[in-house]
């Protein structure tokens, strides 16, 4: 999406002239519009529990009934399409507020927002109810009755702007990103480059394990690589050494938490998968 946005108004990630919009379009009849609007506010709260976002709330976004101008489409249709926007976030439990004003030109809105670092709230996810579009596309599909229907099309993008997202989510994690997400799972940190060959073998078996590690084979002292994977944010480390290699184990450390304990690169993975496992249950 390109949007010439006045150059006092950019501002970093979180808005800009050119972004990556998730956006899609359901067409559905008019007994499943509510069970449809449903299914994405449940995808955008998944998303939002997976990535431990709480500080949000979903704002209803409705039309103006005062500038009936910058709207398309019949008073019945907008009735009905806020009624139903409305009635999905009562049953879902939401935490709302009402924005008068705020619905795009075709349909009334559920946008979420999420506060940022300082406090300043920002739309990610957004659904959108449209009666109109169909309308003024004149689309039909065949009903059971084998009649001829108008659809209602659901505008949805669960994350909103790709760039505002990430920009949101790096000021949420302060560069923490959970462990499923992040590039850099795990560090493997040889003491010597006598056991460079014994960690490229350990990130091997991870690897068969689909997990995302790296070897730090540089000519510096263990612990300035451990300072280093801390400072940058890498979530495991795993030291190895004389006393590995003789065991065939890996010492495991923890980024903030510190040591471990020794085990098998095994049994490491093991602990790795389980851990993403029950953060994207």
């Amino acid at each position: 999406v390109y949007r010439y946005e006045q150059s006092g108004e950019l501002h970093g990630l979180t808005r800009v002239r050119g972004f990556t919009q998730d956006d899609a379009h359901i067409f559905c009849t008019v007994d499943q519009v509510k069970e449809e609007v449903g299914k994405v506010i449940d995808l955008v709260l998944y998303i939002f529990k997976i990535l431990d976002f709480k500080d949000f709330v979903a704002q209803v976004s409705l039309r103006d009934p005062e500038n009936p101008s910058k709207y398309i489409g019949s008073t019945e249709n907008w009735d009905k399409a806020e009624k139903d926007i409305q009635e999905v976030a009562d049953e879902k439990g939401l935490s709302t507020i009402v924005e008068k004003g705020e619905a795009a030109f075709y349909g009334p809105k559920l946008d979420f927002m999420v506060r940022d670092a300082i406090g300043r709230k920002w739309q990610l996810g957004t659904v959108q109810v449209d009666y109109n579009l169909p309308d003024r596309f004149e689309l039909e599909y065949t009903g059971a009755d084998n009649e001829k229907h108008r659809p209602v099309m659901i505008h949805r993008a669960p994350f909103g702007s790709m760039e505002r997202f990430v920009a949101i989510l790096i000021e949420h994690c302060a560069g923490k990103f959970p462990l499923w997400l992040t590039p850099e799972q795990v560090r493997i940190l040889p003491i010597s480059d006598k056991y460079n060959e014994y960690a490229e073998k350990v990130s091997k078996v991870l690897d068969n394990y689909d997990i995302r590690a790296f070897v730090d084979d540089r000519n510096e002292k263990v612990g300035r690589k451990i300072r280093d994977a801390e400072v940058e944010r890498v979530p495991y480390m795993l030291i190895v050494g004389e006393k590995e290699f003789d065991s065939g184990e890996v010492s495991a450390r923890k980024q903030g938490e510190g040591d471990l304990g020794a085990m098998t690169a095994e049994k490491f993975a093991d602990l790795i998968k389980a851990e993403v496992s029950e953060m994207l249950a």
